[in-house]
């Protein structure tokens, strides 16, 4: 038999596939090189505007083995080799016995980093299970045992900071959650002091989206661990929030970024607190005032149905790319 002889058409269709596949893979790399430019510059940010560690911390990073907290220990290991201070890290897996848990992955990821750990073993799970009944949700109970092992922890190991994975998605939807079911405007600080006074509790993911967060660990390839206790929890309200600020953000670009920004933006004298501002005292002095009634001015856009292309957008520097 005759073997076939390759024709000019066929060399020519692999080389334009070859060239297709590399200019695919220049541009992902481009891109990649982008996402984590902004994402160090982000965290970076965000611990200098809240001045979250300080020259000699031990941080004690919250591995829970999702893509959040992953993604928190791999930029500060990053940003520790060029920081003008020097801290320590300690990353922290609270094991909570939940069953078919793969107790090996995390091990071996952190010793691939080269970074101290510590994985400490607490049958929460069995006590959540016990004590919460079939049907409702277990969030509450969990956070709560969660947050105490993880303070005593911290305190046996030194740690002067405990940093956790919340990001700048999580922090809006607290605050939707908070005034949708708490009636308090209270959201995620980036920085607070736990509950016992013991411990400071940072989240330098706080100006980072979730969308870029999925990205990156999807690029570096985390071994991700699902949550089996609450995250197949049907009809959960932080989950009913979230689809409801992602389905802003798709219909209506930069909705989300502009109620993050108002989180740092707030005028207490346009508020009902009359803790945060004396409205029992104040008086009409004659001299003009800065954002009186002229605050009640609608901005341009403001309540009409715009195209998602006009809605103001407050950017922040690290977004210029």
């Amino acid at each position: 038999m005759i073997e076939a002889i390759p024709t000019a058409i066929d060399t020519s269709t692999a080389q334009a596939a070859t060239a297709d596949a590399a200019a695919a893979e220049k541009k992902h790399a481009h891109e990649m090189n982008k996402l984590s430019k902004r994402l160090h510059r982000q965290v970076g940010q965000a611990i200098g505007d809240f001045n979250m560690i300080e020259d000699g911390d031990k941080v004690m990073v919250c591995v829970s083995g999702g893509k959040d907290s992953y993604s928190l220990l791999d930029i500060l290991i990053n940003l520790r080799e060029r920081a003008p201070i020097k801290f320590d890290i300690v990353a922290v897996n609270l094991d909570q016995k939940q069953p078919g848990f793969p107790e090996d992955i995390l091990p071996a990821y952190l010793k691939s980093r080269g970074v101290d750990f510590h994985i400490e073993e607490q049958d929460t799970y069995s006590i959540v299970k016990r004590l919460v009944p079939e049907g409702k949700t277990t969030c509450s109970l969990c956070s709560r045992l969660r947050r105490g092992i993880l303070y005593r922890v911290a305190g046996e190991l030194g740690a002067t900071k405990i940093a956790l994975g919340h990001h700048r998605d999580d922090i809006v939807t607290t605050l939707m959650l908070n005034m949708f079911f708490g009636s308090r405007m209270k959201g995620m600080p980036p920085k607070l002091v736990s509950d016992d006074g013991k411990n400071v509790v940072i989240r330098p993911l706080a100006y980072v989206k979730e969308s870029d967060l999925e990205r990156w660990a999807e690029h570096r390839e985390f071994p991700i661990i699902p949550c089996n206790l609450c995250g197949s929890q049907p009809n959960l309200q932080r989950a009913t929030v979230k689809a409801m600020l992602q389905d802003w953000d798709k219909r209506f670009p930069g909705r989300v970024d502009n109620m993050f920004t108002a989180m740092g933006n707030i005028v207490t004298s346009h508020m009902l607190d009359r803790h945060l501002f004396p409205f029992e005292t104040i008086k009409a002095t004659g001299a003009p005032v800065t954002d009186g009634d002229i605050a009640f001015d609608e901005e341009e856009n403001c309540g009409t149905t715009a195209a998602s292309g006009s809605v103001i957008r407050l950017v922040r520097d690290d977004d210029q790319e």
